[in-house]
């Protein structure tokens, strides 16, 4: 399997992630018996650095910073998933930052979540790092690429300028 295909796969995932983190999170089931908490949440205020603050301001701004997080994850997967071979081969780091960056979310999901956060990332863990693994093989950039060897058509093309072209 190709890397662009896992970083595409990736992307979907954590659209998905998004949205279902996003309309979930401040769901409850009553059978929790949680109410009372809520409840305290929402009516105990709080002067913070000069704003009326509640708890639940908190839960819901944390909770939807996720949301966009995970957005934000998945434009940079899709992104990704489009850089050529040579260019996603000069994004080593970024790659595994990627991929390091949601197996840290998966172990916070293990310890603190359930079952369904702890699925969604790992399973976006497991294709970012494949990809990262896949982009990052010496066979994946060829050795007679432009970039590689510096020659080909016009200007030589510098990893800056590579990067900049596959954006526009």
């Amino acid at each position: 399997m190709k890397a662009s295909v896992l970083y595409r796969i990736a992307a979907v995932l954590l659209v998905l992630f998004a949205a279902a983190h996003t309309l979930g999170f401040s769901q409850s089931d009553p059978q929790w018996g949680v109410d009372a908490l809520i409840s305290s949440m929402h009516s105990i205020h709080f002067d913070m650095l000069g704003v009326d603050r509640t708890y639940w301001d908190f839960f819901m701004g944390a909770g939807l910073c996720v949301g966009v997080f995970y957005l934000f994850a998945a434009t940079l997967a899709w992104q990704l998933g489009g850089l050529p071979a040579a260019t996603l081969a000069l994004m080593r780091g970024t790659s595994w930052v990627f991929a390091l960056c949601f197996a840290a979310i998966t172990v916070v999901s293990l310890i603190y979540l359930f079952i369904i956060p702890v699925i969604f990332s790992a399973v976006i863990t497991v294709c970012l790092t494949a990809a990262a693994w896949l982009a990052a093989r010496p066979g994946s950039v060829p050795r007679d690429s432009t970039l590689a060897s510096g020659v080909g058509h016009g200007p030589p093309v510098t990893p800056n300028a590579l990067t900049i072209r596959s954006v526009l």
